[in-house]
């Protein structure tokens, strides 16, 4: 089994860390910026964690965004998890994406989260 890539990331893809958290580049960025907030522990899911943190990665994540707002000015953001491989997670150590969004990045960014199943994402009318 191939090492975790999250367990000992190479310190020049750290962004932020807390005691709890850490956050780094995305190694395949889907847009600049695009950052992984995760746990120091080694846990599948972010619900394996105690509230504190939890809590502690959700506070990691807000000033994550305040940075890449600060850095890449973007009009939005997609922020979220794949929670189980069922749900698209590859690397089997919790972590949140942050992704900075600007108007034109796509044609028609309507439905967001909800293209990871193309055939239910259009749900507004035509």
């Amino acid at each position: 089994m191939a090492p975790c890539p999250f367990c000992h990331p190479a310190p020049e893809r750290i962004t932020h860390q807390s005691e709890f958290a850490l956050a780094l580049l995305d190694a395949y960025p889907v847009a600049p910026g695009h950052t992984l907030v995760i746990p120091r522990q080694h846990v599948p899911s972010l619900y394996d964690l105690p509230a504190r943190e939890q809590d502690a990665l959700w506070h990691l994540v807000r000033q994550v965004r305040q940075s890449l707002t600060d850095q890449f000015q973007p009009d939005a953001f997609n922020i979220g998890c794949n929670d189980g491989p069922a749900a698209g997670q590859t690397v089997l150590h919790a972590h949140i994406h942050v992704i900075p969004r600007h108007f034109g990045d796509v044609s028609d960014p309507r439905g967001g989260i909800r293209c990871v199943i193309p055939s239910k994402a259009r749900y507004w009318p035509l």
